[in-house]
């Protein structure tokens, strides 16, 4: 499977997922829940058609150097996040990731690494008819291009690289610092 074909089978999320190796028991439980909502959802796990929730996919975007990574002011939540967004019925999560982070940081060039490497499960608000929802949010680690340039997209207020001592300062959310703690520990 070539990392960034869009495939619309769910088995191929659930193989991504297969791949996964849990580091601790929160993790293999929020796995297990992503399963079983891919199995309640056999044919919309993936589109944002389905509302009690839906797959996403994001990417931990570090720079060349492996010193800071890239993070986006969302333009919706208002909140510091990784780059990511909905499937939009690709299943092949990986490709996913790597097409939002893109889309999000204008950036060509990313590699990303294919085996997931945080699993989150997180509430995203109600907004106009769009009800409150879940995002069942799978990340990779991925590495920008040396001279990689930044070009914030219509889903941004703002881009930013950030090294780990200054997240602090952001107004992010917990599985942000994860990230963080992840990608640097």
């Amino acid at each position: 499977m070539e990392p960034h074909l869009p495939d619309p089978d769910l088995a191929v999320a659930r193989r991504i997922l297969g791949g996964y190796r849990a580091p601790d028991r929160e993790q293999k439980e929020v796995r297990a829940r992503i399963l079983a909502f891919i199995d309640a959802h056999p044919e919309d796990a993936h589109l944002r058609s389905c509302l009690e929730g839906h797959l996403t996919a994001s990417t931990m975007l570090m720079d060349h150097a492996g010193e800071r990574v890239l993070l986006t002011l969302h333009r919706k939540l208002g909140l510091w996040l990784q780059l990511g967004g909905h499937c939009d019925g690709d299943a092949n999560l990986v490709g996913a990731a790597l097409r939002e982070a893109r889309e999000e940081s204008g950036i060509e060039g990313i590699l990303l690494d294919p085996t997931p490497f945080d699993l989150d499960i997180h509430s995203i608000p109600a907004r106009g008819d769009e009800p409150e929802h879940l995002h069942l949010d799978v990340r990779f680690l991925g590495r920008a291009p040396e001279g990689a340039r930044e070009v914030i997209s219509e889903e941004s207020l703002e881009l930013g690289w950030f090294r780990p001592d200054e997240l602090s300062g952001l107004n992010t959310d917990p599985s942000v610092t994860r990230l963080f703690d992840l990608t640097f520990g």
